[in-house]
């Protein structure tokens, strides 16, 4: 039996995740940790979501990206005035288009490994183990909401599995 696995990962939410461990990891050995990971995996499909300052924004990035296989969405930050800090921050939530992607190919996988640590995710996470779906979550932390800790079948901190998917310096 063929275990199919389909990754979600959570572009913006990582990067922080990674800017507080101090390292960051490789998306290609992402996908190779995964796929060797359970023996009879196949690997369906990878998307990463992030947001950007305008349309050439990390060009380079999602192109490497696309050519690892990765499905990539984006959406242009929007700018948030903070009243309590006096600050203007940027923000892209892609929540939606993580969940209606996860629901849209649902009938592809049996395995889910969700790259995030936003709570927000919590009741498509419960949805989709309904749906006899395993859902792996991956953050770290500090940045794992305890509802979507409480809600997954597996969690897994990067730090753990640091030395089999961190960017090696070139």
């Amino acid at each position: 039996m063929m275990n199919r696995l389909s990754i979600f990962v959570d572009g913006n939410n990582m990067f922080y995740a990674q800017q507080k461990n101090g390292w960051f990891f490789d998306p290609r050995r992402v996908l190779e940790y995964f796929r060797k990971e359970q023996p009879d995996t196949v690997l369906i499909n990878a998307f990463w979501y992030t947001g950007l300052k305008d349309p050439q924004d990390q060009r380079g990035f999602r192109d490497a990206l696309i050519s690892l296989g990765y499905t990539v969405r984006t959406k242009i930050l929007k700018e948030y005035y903070d009243d309590t800090s006096g600050r203007y921050s940027q923000k892209a939530n892609l929540d939606i288009e993580i969940v209606v992607d996860m629901f849209n190919t649902v009938d592809q996988y049996d395995r889910v490994v969700l790259f995030s640590g936003d709570g927000d995710f919590e009741r498509a996470i419960e949805l989709l183990r309904s749906k006899n779906t395993h859902i792996t979550v991956v953050s770290t932390e500090g940045m794992i909401a305890r509802e979507l800790r409480n809600a997954t079948d597996r969690y897994i901190d990067l730090n753990d599995i640091r030395e089999s998917i961190e960017k090696a310096d070139y």
